[in-house]
């Protein structure tokens, strides 16, 4: 274990002994570090925070702070962080409440870039990256391999659907499908994440098919219920991406973002 000698842990912290602890550390009593995992100096992680594999953490981050929530008193709620993430200067991430899921929690091989906030009672999946000053309110959602560009907003108890894109400086006040991409204040759908999607391996026939699907959702034309039954009784059927898409439309809580506008007929893959 390399600790250096300025770095302050607190009697009670666990840290396994292949992790590195840089200058001016301050690690608290309930702290749990993992293998391999690296604090590079001037970073703080305090109360049930538990950090798991080869996690890169960088200058004054603060790990595992109180939510910023004037109903909390002080409960032991959790912020438990995976493996292979980097989060980079300024980075904060709030432990949990006891009034939603009590933990904040973070996947693995995610980026946290300088100065993002995740808020308490936050589930944030793999592969995530949040570019610098995205803020994360409390309860918010995001699924496997989400990102969001600077300056991007997601309001509180809002869900971010798997490979959706949130463009720089875009406010997401509404849930964001799978697959798409958000744009503006107010963020609105403008289309499918497609450069995202091919970056994933999907093929043509899965992106066409969700094309066509946000299509007859979302289209100023045809966007009411029955296009929802529609593809439910259709295109659901026929692909799981679709279906997916579909399930997370009417499990919405807060409301779906509405399209700016429609998308357009040609598909990238044709020529």
């Amino acid at each position: 274990m390399a600790i250096h000698e300025s770095a302050i842990i607190a009697e009670g912290a666990e840290v396994d002994e292949s992790a590195q602890i840089g200058p001016f550390c301050v690690v608290g009593p309930q702290v749990k570090i993992g293998a391999g995992s690296e604090l590079k100096s001037h970073v703080v992680i305090d109360n049930h925070t538990t950090i798991g594999q080869n996690n890169t953490i960088h200058p004054y981050a603060v790990l595992g702070g109180q939510p910023q929530d004037l109903k909390f008193s002080g409960e032991p709620t959790r912020l438990i962080i995976g493996d292979n993430n980097v989060i980079r200067e300024g980075a904060t991430m709030n432990i949990g409440t006891t009034k939603d899921k009590k933990e904040t929690r973070v996947g693995n091989h995610c980026l946290f870039m300088a100065y993002s906030h995740v808020a308490h009672d936050c589930i944030v999946g793999d592969h995530v990256v949040l570019a610098n000053s995205v803020g994360l309110a409390g309860h918010v959602e995001l699924g496997d391999h989400v990102i969001a560009g600077g300056l991007a907003g997601v309001h509180q108890f809002g869900a971010i659907g798997r490979h959706a894109f949130l463009a720089g400086g875009a406010m997401a006040t509404l849930d964001v499908p799978p697959f798409c991409i958000a744009q503006g204040d107010r963020a609105k759908l403008v289309g499918i994440n497609v450069l995202g999607l091919k970056r994933a391996g999907w093929d043509r026939e899965q992106i066409r098919a969700v094309r066509e699907a946000f299509k007859l959702l979302f289209s100023a034309a045809t966007a009411h219920l029955g296009a929802l039954e529609k593809v439910e009784n259709s295109l659901a059927k026929e692909h799981a991406e679709v279906d997916e898409l579909v399930k997370f439309i009417r499990a919405s809580k807060r409301g779906i973002c509405a399209a700016r506008h429609a998308l357009p007929s040609t598909d990238p893959y044709e020529g």
